[in-house]
């Protein structure tokens, strides 16, 4: 099914004219808590009542394997969704790109909010930038796409796995067992943590994944009510973005088993949308394949013009060897 409405939820004329109880299922690392109360606080300030219900997912239990050997990103939300299911919660509140591109039966995107930085944060205790790594350093991510982007920058360096909060991920940067890793720089910054931040990368070299930044709102299908309880957080040029960056992705069977880069940026009406292939096994100094990229512009003033233009740029990664 689509993960998100057909159409952008309709705002209410009055701000508080049915106040609803609302209860968030939220996982309970510090920064998935931040985006909840994020939420909460902007729907209390509407006049509902909101209460938080955290929870440990399967994927913050497993920490040893990558996400792509033990199940995808639905690790991250298969809990707080049959908290929806069984009417424990309400809504869920989640970091889009954890989201999978397909939701379950029953389930909807109701809310896409406001994009915050979507860029990746090049994070070291010791080194300014990339760059000035030293030869054959070793770089932590877990993210096939980070990994193919990392390759294709350096190839030089060591590339190894990193998994955990990200507090954790910090703890072992500055225990040692990396000269360097790669973050998402929204979560830094809604933690207030963007000291840390070195340098972000620029779009064009470290193409974000798709979704990266923005924060969805599920909802089982069939609640208007909370459908229009959530329309005054809906950012539309976020979700315009989005939806093109997660067609990409939806056409390529995109999962984090997949190598693949989406990034939209939106001018007026026309939407414009990179994305990004490679192999992680032909990494190394020894690459000889280097990333594949597709690029389309178009109007998009609906999510399924903006679907359109994401479906046409798989389209091209597929034609020119991307699988």
């Amino acid at each position: 099914m689509l993960a998100f409405p057909t159409r952008f939820p309709v705002r209410p004329r009055a701000v508080n004219s049915h106040p609803l109880n609302i209860v968030i299922a939220t996982r309970e690392s510090r920064l998935a808590l931040w985006q909840a109360e994020h939420v909460q606080s902007l729907l209390a300030a509407r006049g509902h009542q909101v209460s938080l219900l955290g929870m440990t997912t399967l994927g913050d239990q497993i920490l040893d394997r990558t996400l792509s050997k033990v199940g995808g990103k639905g690790l991250f939300v298969k809990e707080l969704e049959t908290a929806l299911e069984d009417g424990r919660a309400d809504i869920a509140v989640h970091s889009l790109k954890d989201v999978p591109m397909e939701l379950p039966e029953g389930m909807l995107l109701a809310c896409v909010m406001e994009r915050e930085d979507a860029r990746d944060a090049f994070v070291s205790p010791r080194h300014a930038r990339l760059q000035d790594l030293p030869q054959g350093a070793v770089v932590g991510t877990s993210s096939l796409r980070r990994t193919v982007l990392l390759q294709a920058l350096r190839p030089d360096l060591r590339i190894e796995p990193l998994r955990g909060n990200l507090d954790t991920r910090l703890r072992k940067l500055d225990e040692g067992q990396y000269e360097a890793i790669v973050l998402a720089a929204a979560g830094l910054k809604r933690l207030g943590l963007q000291e840390r931040i070195r340098c972000e990368f620029d779009e064009t070299e470290m193409l974000p994944a798709a979704g990266q930044g923005a924060l969805g709102i599920e909802v089982r299908a069939g609640r208007s009510d909370l459908i229009e309880a959530l329309a005054p957080l809906v950012h539309q040029p976020t979700w315009l973005r989005v939806a093109a960056e997660r067609a990409v992705s939806r056409a390529m069977g995109g999962s984090c088993s997949m190598p693949l880069a989406a990034h939209a940026r939106l001018d007026g009406a026309q939407l414009h949308i990179d994305a990004a292939w490679g192999d992680p096994s032909l990494g190394g100094p020894e690459a000889r394949t280097p990333l594949l990229r597709a690029s389309q512009s178009g109007l998009a003033t609906t999510l399924e013009q903006a679907e359109a233009l994401g479906q046409a740029v798989a389209t091209q990664l597929r034609e020119r060897g991307a699988h």
